[in-house]
């Protein structure tokens, strides 16, 4: 039986060789992955509703988003480019999980459902018995995988996700297969709750069921909660712009009513102070 360990090797090696491994039904593997797409697509076409309803997947988040998101604030509109995103990222985490199970690999429990302290969530499975989440991200955000640097910098709340995940299995181990979407690269990070020596034992040490708890009553307060992150200044040029944590946020514009968006090469920038004005295009607020 094929070890999580070699996960990315063979699916290298799958696409390099072409050679599919004994005992692999290809065509049974083919036709899963087609009926999955046409599943994925199909539920993306349905209407998007962005309900107020906790889910463990957002436990990770800042605390004054969840509040505007629980108690019905409005937030931007979504564009059709995000919702494209959206479903790339479905798209792409059924072909690796199709590629996990061509290579070898054994992929279980697929989008089943858990449950911490009355929240319920779905995890993306396992492999070779490990609990894990697929992630197609940015190359800056591939790194914080590739580098083990996600503990770091986890504005996503990725890992508060799927410890909650975890944690609803009686699991102590997990780990992120990721891709970054830009080159393809593939990246496989695992934790170890039990190791207390590792870098990112202090984001895994707390408890899920009371973290949980806590949200449920800060979004039925009615005290705002304090602001997720604190603005950034822009270079040298006395600008201030929104931490990257702020700047994915559907509520940001609640938070700072006067904040400017100008176009770089590299996209949107969210400046909340504008003491030189930028050489590129600012983008209207009915963009």
């Amino acid at each position: 039986m094929a070890e999580v360990d070699t996960l990315i090797e063979d699916i290298y090696k799958l696409l390099e060789t072409k050679q599919i491994p004994e005992g692999v039904d290809i065509d049974r593997e083919c036709e899963a992955f087609g009926r999955g797409m046409a599943d994925t697509l199909r539920e993306q076409l349905q209407p998007y509703s962005s309900s107020g309803k906790l889910r463990l997947s957002a436990i990770g988040k800042p605390d004054r988003q969840l509040y505007h998101r629980h108690n019905g604030a409005k937030g931007e509109e979504l564009k059709g480019s995000t919702y494209v995103k959206f479903l790339y990222g479905h798209l792409v985490e059924g072909m690796l999980l199709a590629l996990t199970s061509i290579s070898g690999h054994s992929v279980t429990d697929e989008q089943k459902e858990v449950t911490v302290n009355g929240v319920k969530g779905h995890m993306d499975g396992r492999i070779d018995g490990v609990l894990m989440d697929v992630k197609s991200c940015s190359s800056f955000g591939f790194k914080k995988f590739r580098d083990n640097k996600l503990h770091q910098d986890d504005s996503f709340g990725y890992i508060a996700q799927l410890k909650a995940y975890a944690h609803a299995e009686g699991d102590t181990t997990y780990g992120w297969l990721a891709m970054d979407k830009q080159n393809g690269t593939l990246a496989w990070l695992q934790y170890d709750e039990t190791d207390t020596t590792t870098d990112y034992y202090n984001a895994v040490n707390w408890n899920p069921e009371e973290r949980v708890g806590d949200i449920k009553k800060l979004v039925g307060s009615d005290l705002l909660p304090v602001q997720c992150y604190e603005e950034v200044p822009d270079g040298k040029s006395g600008n201030m712009k929104l931490a990257i944590g702020c700047s994915y946020c559907d509520y940001k514009s609640l938070c700072f009513p006067a904040l400017r968006t100008y176009y770089y090469a590299g996209g949107p920038r969210y400046l909340t102070v504008v003491a030189k004005e930028p050489r590129v295009l600012e983008v209207p607020d009915d963009f």
